[in-house]
């Protein structure tokens, strides 16, 4: 017999259905009947099959075609019929057997085959062996691997740095171990390919703004804002980050970092700035884009830049102030996962930044060499130059387009060979075109170093003109 607590619970579950709106009894008891319906219903259907014979399974089998792997790629594509070099790619440069002088390689300061900078290499082979076979935590952290990033983080009078031992690997790591799904990273339209690859693992938030268009950067942080405003618990946990390039790779464009910095203390974000192309080339002492500007070092949260150009090695780095630098130590996909830097390559960065500092006047040579070859190639016929006056790589693009990229890099490319011909070693900008974010249009790059004298850099512009004028007329 059910106790009085029972009925009293009973009786209070009859007045509720009484109490109840019609509606929601209608509901209750469709949803009822849809759950006994799953219950007794089958759950899918046998579908009547036929035996195939052996001869009709042979025959399907043979007509079968599975898909291609990768999709077809013509024989004569420029990435399978690339250059062979013999010997050291510096002044001169020996290609397919021929010499030639190099406007092709980043050797910006010409420190590739300095007698000193080979030394400390082999001092450091000899010392160390080749390799490290194991990432900076797992007993790859050499003593050479302290002393270059002491050295760095000096040179650029920052707190702290830290070595990549691949340079494209330092921006790409270094992006995703901040920026994480859910914050917000506003990036230039024409941002490098490493870049490209750190957004796209850190899945953030991404927007573009037009190359170098600071009025439309601060559209984009405006509308951002308002977004802010209609969330604001969202919006203090999502961190906002301004991305660009000191001199950038595609372009060969100065940065307007005075105006970023602006926006970044107005809106509140972040800066990461890629020196790769200006660190060792723009400013009095070759500290890049915040010496070259006068601005404090401090107004940047984060400096990367890859030693594969002026210092003329392998790897890269990145500096900032010590809490900032330590969380790479822990997250930076390229720095705990990958072998650390060989420690000759160490030791001849530190020597290419001993000489960097011993000869100021470098820097003041490479920009007058820039400016010289930059003017010289003013007014070639179907041709711009595209990239500031004192930028060592900038591009050579065509005036007016064919209409088909295909067409447009052949165009190019019989150029360049033209140029070989007569010992002029150029090079076409190489994009995966597949995987470029804004696709740059086709370019021949042009490279200058400190080693060119002022008679081969007269030569080459001659050259390319002669060339240009036979290829494109």
């Amino acid at each position: 017999m059910a106790t009085p607590a029972e009925q009293w619970v009973l009786v209070e579950m009859v007045q509720a259905l009484y109490e109840a709106p019609a509606y929601h009894l209608i509901l209750e008891g469709i949803l009822i009947l849809w759950i006994i319906r799953l219950l007794f219903s089958k759950t899918y259907k046998l579908q009547e099959r036929s035996d195939l014979t052996i001869k009709e399974k042979e025959e399907l089998i043979e007509e079968w075609q599975p898909e291609p792997l990768v999709p077809p790629v013509s024989k004569d594509h420029p990435a399978l019929n690339y250059n062979i070099v013999s010997g050291p790619p510096s002044h001169k440069i020996v290609v397919n057997g021929k010499e030639c002088i190099n406007f092709a390689s980043f050797n910006f300061l010409g420190l590739l085959d300095n007698p000193r900078v080979k030394a400390a290499a082999l001092a450091s082979l000899k010392k160390y062996g080749v390799g490290t076979c194991g990432p900076r935590g797992f007993y790859g952290t050499f003593d050479v691997h302290l002393d270059l990033e002491e050295r760095l983080a000096k040179f650029m009078k920052t707190e702290e740095a830290i070595i990549y031992s691949y340079g494209f690997s330092t921006i790409a790591s270094a992006i995703p171990a901040y920026s994480k799904r859910g914050d917000i990273i506003f990036v230039d339209r024409a941002a490098c390919f490493a870049i490209q690859k750190g957004l796209q693992a850190s899945r953030s938030d991404i927007k573009l703004f037009n190359h170098n268009d600071v009025a439309d950067l601060e559209q984009l942080l405006k509308e951002q804002e308002i977004e802010d405003q209609k969330n604001p618990r969202k919006a203090r946990v999502t961190r906002r980050f301004i991305v660009v390039e000191g001199l950038y790779m595609n372009t060969g464009s100065i940065c307007p970092l005075p105006e970023l910095v602006k926006l970044k203390y107005k809106y509140k974000a972040r800066i990461f700035l890629e020196e790769s192309l200006s660190f060792g080339v723009l400013g009095e002492h070759g500290r890049g884009v915040t010496e070259h500007y006068g601005i404090s070092i401090d107004d940047i949260d984060l400096i990367s830049a890859n030693m594969e150009n002026s210092l003329a090695s392998i790897g890269g780095f990145c500096c900032g102030r010590s809490f900032v630098i330590d969380h790479q130590r822990l997250s930076g996909q390229g720095y705990c996962f990958s072998a650390s830097l060989p420690p000759l390559l160490a030791a001849a960065a530190i020597e290419a930044l001993n000489i960097m500092e011993e000869n100021p006047d470098i820097f003041a040579i490479l920009k007058k060499k820039c400016q010289q070859i930059h003017k010289a190639l003013q007014g070639i016929s179907g041709l711009k130059v595209v990239g500031e006056s004192f930028s060592p790589a900038f591009h050579l693009q065509l005036e007016d387009s064919t209409g088909s990229r295909e067409k447009d890099v052949k165009l190019l490319q019989e150029i360049i060979s033209q140029c070989m011909d007569k010992s002029i070693a150029l090079t076409q900008a190489c994009y995966l075109e597949k995987e470029e974010k804004c696709l740059p249009p086709p370019s021949i790059r042009v490279v200058v170093t400190v080693e060119q004298t002022e008679e081969e850099l007269e030569r080459a512009a001659s050259t390319i003109k002669e060339v240009a004028q036979a290829v494109l007329l």
